[in-house]
């Protein structure tokens, strides 16, 4: 594989959507697909989440084909780390459909850092392609696969140069948000986690200090969260509070509600970008390079009437 350059990383987002799928021709632009975002760490594979965006990404590993970094010619055996943020199934449902988990060359290492010690994410899978969720069993996949549960709050450096930093994310049943390193570029995984109001995650701010690129879960308008509380997610408006006060270069709204069509994702993103210039809504096959260079001081953030917002 030929992988990123040796300074940076390239990141392809494979599912951008919260909660369930949503394919048809309301949401053709944005994506219906679930969780799944890749990034290459020179020619190292790294897969935070594994949404139903997945199988599209294993799909073009298998082929060689189109991905962040695609391998020219035969495509070689998969070597990845799945990164998982929690075990929602809008998270997991993807891997029983990832085409090189079925090969015997493929080498997987899954990691999850939000159940011990009631489970493991071993016993997790194991349930997810069971009887009766899932015909074939528990020992249906082909490839090497390595389980690592860690206690979240712990730093991992999974592949020389690589490192990973984690943190608990306000979720039901709890999660893990992830701080990546390498080559001179970050990024920041926050997905399904919950803001109080007022107040900016002590948490999600040390991941998402001056990052490259902050992923975060604005499920939500805030017009929308007042009826959604307590479900354990955010709004795109509080994520641009975290981005400006975190110092992130760029934030990426994330993890769409399924209700928001293509005209209401277009919207935010014209919202967004006058709130924070900069700003991008993610869509399915939105690729970027994340450059080894130093982050840029964050725009000043404006409230709806055009007054700064304090962070």
């Amino acid at each position: 594989m030929t992988g990123g350059s040796s300074t940076g990383m390239l990141v392809r987002f494979w599912g951008v959507r919260g909660s369930v799928t949503c394919p048809g021709p309301a949401t053709v632009r944005y994506g219906g697909n679930t969780a799944c975002v890749e990034v290459r760490c020179g020619h190292r594979l790294v897969i935070f989440d594994a949404g139903s965006g997945l199988r599209g990404l294993g799909l073009a590993l298998a082929a060689g084909g189109e991905t962040a970094a695609p391998a020219p010619g035969r495509p070689l055996p998969v070597d990845a780390d799945i990164f998982f943020s929690h075990c929602h199934l809008d998270h997991v449902w993807g891997l029983p459909f990832f085409q090189p988990a079925y090969e015997p060359g493929t080498r997987l290492r899954l990691w999850a850092g939000h159940l011990l010690p009631e489970t493991t994410l071993a016993a997790a899978i194991r349930q997810l392609v069971a009887h009766p969720l899932f015909p074939g069993g528990g020992d249906l996949f082909r490839a090497d696969i390595a389980f690592e549960d860690f206690r979240c709050g712990e730093t991992l450096t999974p592949h020389p140069g690589m490192v990973l930093r984690t943190g608990p994310l306000q979720h039901p049943g709890g999660g893990t948000g992830y701080r990546l390193e390498y080559g001179g570029a970050s990024l920041a995984y926050v997905t399904d986690t919950e803001h109080r109001a007022g107040q900016l995650d002590p948490a999600v701010l040390a991941l998402a200090a001056d990052v490259d690129l902050f992923v975060y879960d604005c499920t939500y308008t805030e017009a929308e969260y007042a009826a959604n509380a307590g479900r354990g997610h955010s709004t795109w408006q509080h994520g641009v509070r975290l981005a400006s006060a975190a110092g992130a270069r760029r934030l990426a709204i994330f993890h769409h509600d399924p209700s928001h069509d293509d005209p209401t994702l277009d919207r935010i993103a014209r919202e967004a970008e006058a709130m924070r210039p900069g700003t991008l809504v993610a869509t399915e096959g939105l690729t970027l390079r994340l450059p080894a260079a130093p982050p840029a001081r964050a725009p000043e953030v404006h409230s709806d009437d055009g007054t700064p917002w304090l962070v």
